[in-house]
């Protein structure tokens, strides 16, 4: 996960920005319960909004409750209860995208960072293992993800459409499994297949530079197009359209201001930023 799945909190009222928040420490404190106080690190915009999902589809949010924050113990944070398996799931996907995620590092990565990595490896395979076994039905699609993605690479001409397809696969593939039945699991693969491809898709576009100078993969690479902003913004869109029109086919019970929120504002300005190199809002960047 990326962190580019984010709220605009200048559009949001209070009360649901104050809600959002809670999810986001709830899923702080059981990364750290399940795993390691270091894997808090990890904690991801992308991860809180899955989370936060499967509360609204099973309506499994029991309320706020106030306690100390674990990382800053003079500070009292806001904390979403969860009646079901939101946070676990959460959490193991947290873990199990950054252990990947350092996998890749160590082939993609420079001296002194595959040096880093390989001193932290350790830890987060520990980590990793408990999550698969916990979660088998996670980390399957994680795994296969990664396999997919690396094959696709190994064609430095690859496109846009099959350089993006093994994340949307992921995505899709780990929000159906929350359908009850046929119809349920295919909108909600449509709508994780879409969301995926947008967070591969606006994290090339977001590092184009630096692959450039460092020669490194990115399918907007091989883009011969007039104006590559005006390129990304369309194909960017495409993917944020139709995440759209399967979400509209969704039901959710808790948060949906903050969905809507997420959805007409959010991304769109998060892409923006990514796109255009707007400057985003200070009250933005963090919560």
């Amino acid at each position: 996960m990326f962190g580019y799945l984010r709220v605009q909190k200048s559009e949001l009222l209070v009360r649901e920005f104050e809600a959002y928040k809670s999810v986001y420490c709830g899923l702080c404190r059981q990364l750290g319960k399940d795993y390691s106080f270091l894997t808090r690190l990890i904690l991801s915009y992308d991860c809180t909004f899955y989370a936060m999902l499967l509360m609204s589809l099973s309506r499994s949010c029991g309320g706020f409750y106030k306690g100390r924050c674990k990382c800053n113990p003079f500070k009292k944070c806001s904390f979403a209860r969860c009646g079901d398996d939101a946070y676990g799931k959460a959490a193991a996907l947290s873990v199990i995208s950054a252990y990947y995620k350092l996998e890749d590092d160590l082939t993609d990565s420079g001296f002194f960072k595959r040096f880093a990595v390989r001193l932290i490896k350790p830890f987060f395979g520990r980590w990793h293992k408990k999550a698969a076994k916990n979660y088998p039905e996670l980390e399957a699609p994680v795994s296969k993800m990664m396999e997919m993605q690396r094959e696709v690479e190994r064609d430095k001409s690859a496109g846009i459409d099959p350089s993006a397809h093994p994340t949307a696969v992921m995505l899709g593939t780990v929000l159906a499994l929350e359908g009850v039945d046929d119809a349920q699991r295919r909108i909600y693969y449509e709508f994780g297949y879409h969301i995926g491809r947008w967070i591969y898709l606006i994290d090339a576009a977001d590092d184009l530079e630096k692959d450039i100078k460092k020669d490194c993969f990115n399918p907007f690479r091989n883009v011969s197009a007039g104006d590559i902003r005006e390129y990304q913004t369309s194909v960017l869109n495409q993917s944020l359209a139709r995440a759209y029109d399967a979400y509209n086919l969704i039901t959710l019970i808790d948060f949906k201001g903050i969905f809507d929120n997420m959805m007409l504002y959010g991304f769109p300005t998060k892409q923006n930023t990514v796109v255009y190199r707007i400057e985003e809002e200070e009250n933005d960047k963090s919560i």
